[in-house]
């Protein structure tokens, strides 16, 4: 097991209790890393032997997208931060140990702007109020930075000297977005956005390939162990070129683009339709000529080019939480690969899938867990499946 020996541990963060979000805060790292591999170990022991969890040298700071929602405590003071764990009560926030160290300093800095500029927060309660939330991306290669408001309403007071005054203080900061989200919504992006400042996207670098994140893209969190998890699945692959590869549930094309140089052709499939967009505005952008992206369901997709028989060498699989229905397996086994890398983050569902796959055809050959969210309960894995050979 990577047992992080240079890792340095920081006290328990102060906002343990009250926060809730990171169920192991005051864990030594080394033995959040041991909890993970025993948990994948103990639901995975019926298809093989589990390898050595990959953790981080450091597991603080990591994450590259920083949420706050903006309210007021008792006495009026102006709060941000993150709600307490199955409530709408926000926790104020200084300092997160696992979220980017400047994105969480531009978001006090703006909470400090708000009364100069008269901005009022919103409240939830009555419907009053301008500023709902913050997000702030940054590019941990590109080091560009973008500042998403939310606000109940289009319009922000004095909006070109308010991003004056924030790129004075922050100079890196690459595109500013205002984000209109005037519904009664849980959710904390609408759908409208409005650039103030720069191009409305930044840019980063991940495994060689250069990806556009918008206000609204999915990019993973923790990028640094992004390239470990990717770097793990291409490995597994077996890719020489002479390949065709599916990169079923695409998202944006990450690791499809990635596969893309050791592969002869790549189809990725998603059923969102900004995604896929993005997906191929990133394929342009790194000259990738050899993957292309349809808009639709995987499964359904992989059905029709069995019944044309059509073959696919490999198929990349990386599906949410909830992990994959009968059908999507169903359509894989049906596809008949020789090879399924399965890059799931939720052993669970992972298990009951495996199962599936096992029973109709296919053995499991590797199985590699990926700590990619230091400080919680959750943990990635990567697994490589070969078709039983009659």
């Amino acid at each position: 097991m990577n047992t992080q020996n240079k890792t340095v541990e920081m006290e328990a963060c102060p906002y343990k209790k009250k926060c809730g979000s990171c169920s192991y805060q005051g864990v030594p790292y080394k033995e959040q890393l041991q909890k993970k591999q025993k948990q994948v170990a103990k639901l995975l022991k019926p298809y093989g032997q589990v390898r050595p969890i990959l953790g981080m040298e450091n597991p603080y700071y990591y994450r590259n997208k920083v949420h706050a929602v903006f309210g007021r405590d008792r006495k009026g003071n102006i709060i941000s931060g993150t709600y307490q764990a199955n409530s709408h009560k926000i926790v104020n926030i200084d300092d997160c140990q696992i979220e980017d160290k400047i994105s969480g300093e531009i978001i006090r800095y703006i909470r400090g702007l708000l009364k100069s500029f008269k901005i009022r927060v919103y409240d939830e309660d009555n419907g009053s109020g301008l500023l709902r939330h913050v997000l702030v991306r940054r590019g941990f290669t590109s080091d560009q930075i973008m500042v998403v408001l939310v606000l109940a309403s289009p319009i922000l007071p004095s909006k070109n000297n308010f991003v004056k005054a924030l790129r004075k203080q922050y100079p890196q900061i690459s595109t500013v977005v205002l984000n209109v989200n005037d519904r009664h919504t849980s959710m904390v992006l609408g759908e409208r956005n409005i650039v103030l400042y720069g191009k409305g996207y930044i840019e980063d670098t991940l495994c060689g390939c250069v990806f556009r994140i918008s206000p609204q893209s999915f990019y993973q969190v923790n990028p640094k162990q992004t390239e470990v998890l990717y770097g793990e699945a291409i490995r597994m692959a077996g890719l020489t070129k002479k390949e065709r590869v599916i990169d079923a549930y695409c998202g944006i094309g990450t690791i499809g683009m990635i596969a893309a140089s050791s592969a002869k052709e790549v189809i990725g499939v998603e059923l969102n339709e900004a995604a896929v967009r993005d997906a191929r505005t990133n394929a342009k952008r790194n000259g990738i000529n050899n993957i292309h992206f349809y808009q639709g369901d995987a499964g359904k997709f992989m059905v029709s080019m069995a019944e044309r028989q059509e073959k696919a060498d490999v198929v990349l699989m990386d599906p949410p939480r909830a992990g994959s229905d009968e059908a999507f397996l169903s359509s894989v086994v049906k596809l008949s690969p020789d090879r399924v890398v399965y890059v799931s983050c939720n052993p669970e569902t992972l298990a009951r899938d495996l199962k599936y796959l096992t029973e109709n055809g296919y053995r499991v050959k590797e199985i590699q867990p990926v700590d990619m969210f230091c400080f919680s309960e959750h943990v990635e894995t990567v697994v490589l499946m070969s078709k039983i050979q009659k």
